[in-house]
C-alpha cells in the first residue's frame, strides 16, 4: 500500500493511492462502518483508523488491516457505483501531498553507510553505524522549497532511503527487525557543509537541521509491497536535470536489520520514528568543482518502488 498525508482544504488527512487517485482512508472506513453499524460509526471510525499518520502508526499493524478494508470498500463503491462514494477519492493531480509523517518522535540519520560514498569521501569503512539526528522542524513535503539560509554558501543534497518504524522495540534482534518496519519513503538529507564540517568541533546537528533541510515523500510504501532493500533498489538524484547521484542499496554497508538492531541497542524505537539510511556517492561537496545548491535549482530524488521526490530551491527570505 502507498500511504500518503494530503491536504484536504487546510486539514491534513491520511490517504492511499489507488487508480491514480487519493482515497481518504479515514472517511472510507467511516462510510464502511456506516453501512454496517450506523450508530457507532463516527467515534469508532476515528479511533480505529486515525486520520493522522503518527496515530495510525501507533496502532500498527491493526490499523493497516483496517486501511486495507477501507481501500477495498472504496474500490467496491467505485466498481458498483453504490452509495457512500462521494468525496472518497480525489484525482492525485488535484491533491497537495505533504511529507508522509510530519511529526516523527525521532528523525535519525546514518553517515557513511554507502561504500561508494565512504570511498569518495576518503574515509575508512565504518565498523559500526555512524548516527546523528535532524530536528523534525526541518521536514517539508513534495514540491515545497528547500530554502538556502543566508549564513551558508555550501548547501548540499543527499538522496536517502528512509525507514519508518511501525512497532515499538528495544534490543531488537536483526532477524526480527522487519517486524518493526511499517514501510519506506525517500528523504533528502540536505546539509550545510560549512556548518557541518568547518565550524569548531564540527556541527552536524546545526548543519543538518536548518528549516526545510529534510524533504520527505512522496509516499510511505508499506514493507510488504517493497522488496528487502538488501536485494537492491536503484537510487538517483538529479539537480536541474543533471544526474549527480546514481547507485543501488546493495551498496549499503549496514543493511536495515542491522541498523534497527544497533539503534535499538541504544534507544527505544517507537512508532513513527524515521531512520534515513545514508547517501551514495556523488554528493556536491565531493565533486570537482563542488556542486552546491543554487537558487532556482530543482532537486529530484528517485528510489525504485517508492517514486520521485521533487523540491525547488530558493533563497530564504531575509
Amino acid at each position: 500500500m502507498r500511504l500518503v498525508t494530503f491536504d484536504a482544504q487546510g486539514t491534513m488527512r491520511l490517504g492511499a493511492e489507488q487508480h491514480g487517485e487519493i482515497v481518504d482512508l479515514s472517511l472510507a472506513h467511516r462510510r464502511r462502518l456506516l453501512s454496517r453499524q450506523p450508530a457507532a460509526a463516527e467515534a469508532q471510525a476515528e479511533r480505529e483508523l486515525p486520520s493522522d499518520m503518527l496515530r495510525f502508526l501507533e496502532g500498527w499493524p491493526e490499523t493497516l488491516t483496517r486501511a486495507r478494508e477501507a481501500l477495498a470498500f472504496a474500490e467496491e463503491v467505485r466498481r458498483t457505483g453504490g452509495p457512500g462514494g462521494e468525496g472518497l477519492a480525489l484525482p492525485a493531480s488535484a491533491v497537495r501531498l505533504a511529507a508522509p509523517i510530519l511529526n516523527p518522535r525521532k528523525l535519525i540519520c546514518l553517515g557513511l553507510n554507502y561504500r561508494d560514498h565512504a570511498e569518495e569521501a576518503k574515509f575508512e569503512i565504518p565498523t559500526r553505524p555512524v548516527l546523528f539526528s535532524k530536528f523534525a522542524t526541518a521536514i517539508i513535503g513534495p514540491g515545497e522549497p528547500i530554502l538556502l539560509p543566508s549564513v551558508s554558501r555550501e548547501v548540499d543534497y543527499e538522496a536517502e532511503l528512509a525507514v519508518v518504524i511501525g512497532r515499538r522495540g528495544r534490543h531488537i534482534p536483526p532477524e526480527q527487525a522487519r517486524d518493526h518496519v511499517a514501510g519506506y519513503t525517500i528523504l533528502n538529507d540536505v546539509s550545510a557543509r560549512d556548518y557541518q564540517l568547518k565550524m569548531p568541533g564540527g556541527q552536524w546537528l546545526a548543519g543538518k537541521s536548518f528549516d526545510t533541510f529534510a524533504p520527505m515523500g512522496p509516499a510511505l510504501v508499506t514493507a510488504d509491497e517493497l522488496p528487502d532493500p538488501r536485494q537492491g533498489l536503484d537510487i538517483r538524484c538529479t539537480v536541474s536535470g543533471d544526474l549527480l547521484q546514481s547507485s543501488n542499496t546493495r551498496q549499503l554497508i549496514f543493511p536495515v536489520p542491522e541498523i534497527l538492531a544497533y539503534c535499538s541497542h541504544i534507544f527505544t524505537l517507537e512508532p513513527g520514528d524515521v531512520i534515513a539510511t545514508g547517501t551514495p556517492h556523488g554528493v556536491g561537496m565531493a565533486r570537482t568543482p563542488p556542486r552546491f545548491l543554487r537558487d532556482g535549482d530543482l532537486v529530484t530524488v528517485e528510489i525504485a518502488g517508492i517514486g520521485a521526490l521533487r523540491n525547488p530551491v530558493q533563497e530564504a527570505p531575509r
